[in-house]
């Protein structure tokens, strides 16, 4: 199958199917890593639509994604990675998670941008918490990957929201980056469309993931008012929202909300 060529929609590959899929952009071992995360994957991501929106030659976008359980921070990067071709979107991640055996050699490999504000569960690991802060912030890694064309992906919530129904206000890092640098965010809402209505959203629940056009600010603002970053997280949100099925904690600020960004013709970009 043609890495360009993907279907816009995916539903369950067989593990034939995942171990033959071609990952150009990754060497030996990491091929297989992502292979064994994505079998892993099968029964829990039910299917991807839009995946038209992310492809290579589509770098460098903004990632904006709910997030409603622990397992689909590694389960549905995987799964996006593998329809890349193995290029990666380096997501932000917290950077505790590291300390958990395997999860820490994943993230490494997957190049997370880790965010050192929360402490260690317990406490006392808090003392390995320097050994995982980059030098510079995360906002600053984050535009320097902008820059050299590789795409970002940011949980926007900023924590675990198992609210069926409702969006958490959400974090404006994404916001930020895409006035600043100009670039497109690209909104994901991730459903469960088997979890029982009215329960908080459990890691056993099955997941989908939709994935809507771009969205390109209409203009670049190197610093963004609060005004003006207040209107275009709103409406990254509000987007976040229809995709999810979910409602937005917030009033859906749309003024300054351009229609959907024409996709670049595609290039290989650098891996």
């Amino acid at each position: 199958m043609s890495l360009y060529a993907d279907p816009p929609s995916w539903e369950l590959a067989t593990p034939g199917e995942v171990l033959r899929w071609p990952l150009p952009y990754q060497g030996f071992a990491n091929r297989a890593l992502l292979r064994a995360v994505a079998l892993a994957a099968r029964g829990r991501v039910l299917g991807v639509t839009g995946l038209q929106n992310i492809r290579p030659g589509y770098d460098p976008f903004i990632l904006a994604l709910n997030h409603s359980t622990r397992i689909e921070a590694l389960l549905v990067p995987a799964v996006l990675t593998l329809h890349r071709g193995g290029r990666l979107i380096h997501f932000m991640a917290d950077w505790n998670f590291q300390l958990i055996p395997g999860i820490g050699l994943l993230y490494r490999r997957a190049e997370i941008l880790a965010v050192t504000a929360k402490p260690a569960r317990p406490r006392v690991l808090d003392v390995l918490r320097p050994l995982y802060r980059p030098a510079g912030s995360v906002l600053d890694h984050a535009r320097d990957c902008l820059a050299r064309g590789r795409s970002v992906g940011v949980f926007v919530e900023g924590t675990v929201n198992r609210d069926p129904n409702t969006l958490l206000p959400g974090r404006r890092s994404a916001a930020l980056l895409s006035l600043e640098t100009g670039v497109p965010v690209v909104p994901v809402g991730i459903r469960f469309p088997h979890a029982p209505p009215g329960r908080p959203i459990s890691d056993r629940d099955a997941i989908e993931v939709r994935i809507g056009p771009p969205l390109l600010p209409r203009e670049r603002i190197e610093r963004p008012s609060a005004t003006a970053l207040r209107s275009w997280h709103g409406a990254v949100m509000a987007e976040i929202a229809r995709l999810s099925g979910k409602r937005s904690a917030g009033p859906i600020c749309s003024d300054r909300m351009s229609t959907p960004a024409a996709p670049p013709p595609l290039h290989g970009g650098s891996p």
